[in-house]
């Protein structure tokens, strides 16, 4: 068994915690060591059983697998970026459930939940999350970083760029392209390209506003 930590002890990690458990159903392959999270407050305790082991400044000293469960795309990316200089690996971690193709790439540190359906000539970038339940159509590229929330439809030949959040129950029609660090609001459907940068909303999405 290989060890691995979770970076972020809220709900998200508990839930991948439980993705891990579920791996381990099919073909035993990982010890859970615990938690890392920057809230000194909850070093020593326990999560779902896993104790929370310290913090980042920590984590930069080990050698271990690592999966970042901070859904948040930026803060994520400047989490990792924190380790760049470490000797820790970021294996992928793909629930037993997804239903995906030979043709699909998956960069290091991706988080693909359960009941996703990933069809063919897909590229997912570095540190992906793909929450529970979402659908991803042929061609499509998710930049490093990208956050998809529950119950997602992107279809094919879509493009985001570094640093996207896409909403809860969103759908993005095909060929569309989404900006650096732009985030789709719950329920959105993006119809056409939407710039760097902002928050976009609605049906069909547009931006509300622009983040510095």
């Amino acid at each position: 068994m290989k060890d691995i930590v979770i970076i972020g002890a809220g709900g998200f990690g508990r839930e991948v915690a439980w993705l891990i458990e579920d791996i381990n159903k099919e073909n035993t392959e990982w010890n859970i060591l615990g938690f890392v999270d920057d809230n000194k407050e909850i070093h020593g305790t326990e999560m779902n059983g896993y104790e929370v082991l310290g913090n980042i400044e920590w984590l930069k000293s080990q050698e271990l697998n690592v999966v970042c469960a901070i859904g948040d795309p930026i803060t994520k990316k400047r989490t990792i970026e924190r380790l760049k200089d470490s000797n820790n690996s970021f294996p992928v971690l793909i629930h037993p459930s997804v239903i995906y193709s030979d043709r699909v790439t998956f960069g290091e540190g991706s988080i693909i939940c359960a009941a996703n359906i990933i069809t063919t000539d897909i590229k997912i970038g570095n540190h992906v999350i793909i929450n529970l339940d979402c659908t991803i159509g042929h061609d499509a590229t998710l930049g490093d970083y990208t956050t998809v929330l529950p119950s997602v439809n992107v279809s094919g030949f879509v493009v985001t760029q570094k640093s996207v959040s896409i909403g809860t129950g969103s759908a993005v029609i095909q060929g569309v392209k989404i900006g650096e660090n732009t985030v789709v609001g719950a329920g959105s459907v993006v119809v056409k390209d939407l710039p760097d940068n902002c928050t976009a909303v609605g049906t069909p999405a547009k931006p509300i506003k622009f983040n510095n």
